[in-house]
């Protein structure tokens, strides 16, 4: 999967950017130290004149990429979720029994993240911490209904739309598979920040991880049995 992950471009709407980060050698360093940044500082704190200080260059190169830094979360949002989208596709392609494949799918998306250096210039798993802790951030906002009709959230929005297919593949009579596919997508990253930040108000755990919940949560809905 590695490998192939390798030759695969992530297509991100190109409204996000004014110029594609992975053209050039300087948007490629502005996506890896935008990363390593966002995540030692956090979002609020992180700016383009720190980020332009950290790789050497001026402040006025990194808005020839991104005009905000709003829109560089929504960028680098995307490609989580695009890469995401591709390990899903990957893992799920060659099952043919529709709960196994639903099963999969949901260690794809609710497993903790590995590093694997697919891309180079992308750090996964600092880039799911940063999903986890700001991504919110890219969708409370005034502007969400207008940046929703521009696309900048189309692979977030099929990312869960390829999950409640499979929902519906396991059960075509389920009524709520769309909100119980957001429920998986959201309640994973919000399970990780329990974890981490607010441990009595989660049973996950180092022994209870995020992925046994929300399966038993998915097939009991589903009236399924996890065969666990």
């Amino acid at each position: 999967m590695d490998h192939l992950l390798q030759t695969v471009k992530i297509d991100i709407n190109h409204k996000i950017y004014l110029k594609d980060p992975q053209s050039s050698d300087l948007g490629k360093r502005i996506i890896e130290q935008g990363i390593n940044m966002i995540f030692e500082l956090g979002f609020d704190k992180f700016t383009f004149k720190k980020l332009g200080d950290k790789i050497g260059s001026n402040e006025s190169s990194i808005y020839r990429y991104f005009e905000s830094k709003h829109k560089l979360l929504l960028y680098l949002a995307s490609w989580y979720w695009g890469w995401l989208e591709y390990k899903l596709v990957f893992a799920t392609n060659g099952i043919s029994n529709a709960e196994e494949k639903l099963k999969k799918a949901l260690e794809i998306i609710t497993s903790a993240t590995e590093e694997d250096r697919s891309v180079m210039h992308v750090n996964e798993v600092l880039l799911s911490k940063i999903v986890i802790n700001e991504y919110s951030k890219s969708y409370l906002t005034k502007e969400v209904d207008a940046e929703n009709k521009e696309g900048y959230f189309v692979i977030y929005k099929r990312l869960v739309k390829r999950i409640s297919d499979m929902i519906i593949g396991v059960d075509p009579k389920y009524h709520y598979p769309s909100s119980l596919a957001s429920t998986i997508v959201e309640g994973a990253l919000h399970q990780y920040f329990l974890k981490e930040h607010f441990s009595s108000m989660t049973d996950c755990n180092d022994a209870i991880t995020p992925t046994q919940f929300l399966t038993d949560l998915v097939f009991n809905a589903l009236n399924l049995e996890t065969n666990e």
